[in-house]
């Protein structure tokens, strides 16, 4: 492995390896203080590597965002009311349904049981929604969009304008909100907010579209030498394998579901996909300025993603097992070089003349 103290960026893919790993350990278990320390996994990655670039600042949004999630899960429980058995904590009027409602409960008795199985549902899909904000702070998107696979060129477009439309809107926010500053603006009303939000996603939206036009310009988007046939088979490769793959990683997020329908079906899923993948970008030529390298700490990051899914795989109670899971996906934070800084250059060209000054 390279030395430690030697600060580079990782490869974009490796933080993606990473936080998908931590996202399924996050999808096999509901026990809240699981979920409570792989998001706390997730958070101190990103307070320990993540680089000092306007893209990387969104993760605090992803944090409301999974605020909201719960919150909203938490009042859907309320709302369509409890276990019919337990301890009763918030004694609702029930609302009157007609017949072909049957079985779906409107307000009604809020049993403390119901409120925690809302509370941990809802908490796992923040956990989700923050891992996947984790890598979207930690890996440059424009890099990981050079080292897609020639498959995905086609796509492009659409890829650049999804990964960067939230890392530019948490960059747009911090950008009118020093403007309102700078102005004297400093109110907080409705009529602030709406000043605001619309300019945010107009000037987010216009930057992502931008930055799609220029990737369309270098060759994104275009078709390749790719007859209609091998098209038409690659794309039905594609779909059916990443059908597959849905329905492999939702019975394995659904403990009830058939095992037959879990690992084989995501496995053969992902096969299939690899093929159509395969097929589809054997007929794309494209080049690569300076790509990123992969080496051993891209190796060990995106491992300890792996390691920590399939201790939750193994048991997903907290045990022993579940924690050193957790322990592993977070030796990234502390043992990786630590990611370039924008302005070394800049310190460095300023400290040369300065060094000069006091030499002469």
């Amino acid at each position: 492995m390279p030395e430690r103290r030697a600060r580079r960026d990782l490869h974009p893919g490796a933080w993606w390896v990473w936080a998908l790993g931590l996202a399924v350990a996050a999808s096999r278990t509901f026990d809240v203080l699981l979920l409570g320390l792989v998001i706390g996994v997730a958070a101190l990655m990103v307070a320990a590597r993540r680089p000092v670039a306007p893209w990387a600042m969104s993760f605090r949004l992803y944090l409301w965002l999974g605020a909201v999630v719960v919150v909203i899960r938490v009042l859907f429980g309320v709302l369509l009311g409890g276990a019919s058995t337990g301890t009763v904590v918030l004694d609702l009027p029930q609302v009157p349904l007609p017949s072909w409602a049957d079985g779906i409960r409107l307000l009604g008795p809020v049993t403390w049981e119901s409120l925690q199985r809302s509370f941990a549902v809802g908490l796992q899909l923040a956990a989700l929604i923050i891992c996947v904000g984790a890598a979207n702070s930690l890996a440059n998107p424009r890099r990981l969009l050079k080292s897609l696979p020639p498959a995905l060129y086609e796509v492009g477009a659409a890829v650049v304008v999804a990964l960067t439309l939230f890392p530019q809107l948490a960059e747009s926010i911090g950008r009118v909100r020093r403007a309102r500053r700078l102005r004297g603006d400093t109110g907080r009303n409705t009529r602030a907010l709406r000043a605001v939000v619309i300019p945010v996603m107009e000037d987010a939206l216009e930057r992502s579209m931008r930055l799609a036009a220029s990737m369309d310009a270098r060759g994104y988007g275009r078709k390749g030498s790719a007859s209609r046939g091998s098209r038409t088979l690659s794309g039905a490769l594609l779909l059916v394998g990443l059908m597959g793959v849905c329905v492999g990683v939702y019975a394995t997020a659904d403990l009830t579901a058939p095992r037959l329908l879990a690992a084989p079906v995501l496995v053969s899923g992902f096969a299939v996909a690899g093929v159509g993948f395969w097929l589809s970008g054997r007929t794309v030529g494209h080049t690569r300025y300076r790509p990123d390298p992969w080496h051993g700490w891209e190796w060990f990051t995106a491992g300890c993603g792996v390691v920590a899914a399939a201790a939750f795989f193994g048991s997903y109670e907290l045990d022993a097992l579940t924690l050193a899971g957790l322990v592993v996906a977070a030796l990234p934070a502390v043992v990786t070089p630590e990611p370039t800084s924008p302005y070394a250059a800049l310190h460095a060209t300023a400290a040369v003349p300065a060094a000069e000054g006091v030499a002469a």
